[in-house]
């Protein structure tokens, strides 16, 4: 069981991870279309959060493959608290499932 639940935990990481970078790039698209419209403080912000976006993405997909660890299971869980949006749900979702792994597999038989 401890295993499956690691495995699901990398899937639901790596797809929430997907979807930050998908939602950042989106946005730093929409934020690059719309500047000609808006003040240059609303573009930079936009531009700012798309650019922190893909990076946590970046960083939960290179965290998934250790979701099983305690400190990426932890780090995961943050990232996915900070970003927010479907993306962070999922990147939760899947941090949670790493954390009751680790915890299942510690316990004494």
């Amino acid at each position: 069981m401890n295993n499956s639940l690691t495995y699901w935990g990398y899937i639901l990481a790596l797809i929430g991870g997907i979807l930050i970078i998908v939602f950042g790039l989106l946005g730093l698209i929409g934020a690059s279309l719309g500047s000609a419209f808006s003040p240059a403080s609303h573009y930079l912000t936009g531009a700012m959060y798309s650019i922190v976006a893909i990076i946590i993405g970046a960083i939960c997909i290179i965290g998934s493959k250790s979701v099983g660890v305690l400190v990426w299971a932890i780090v995961l869980l943050v990232l996915g608290i900070v970003s927010g949006g479907l993306g962070g749900a999922i990147v939760i979702l899947g941090a949670l499932l790493g954390l009751i792994s680790i915890f299942v597999k510690s316990q004494p038989k």
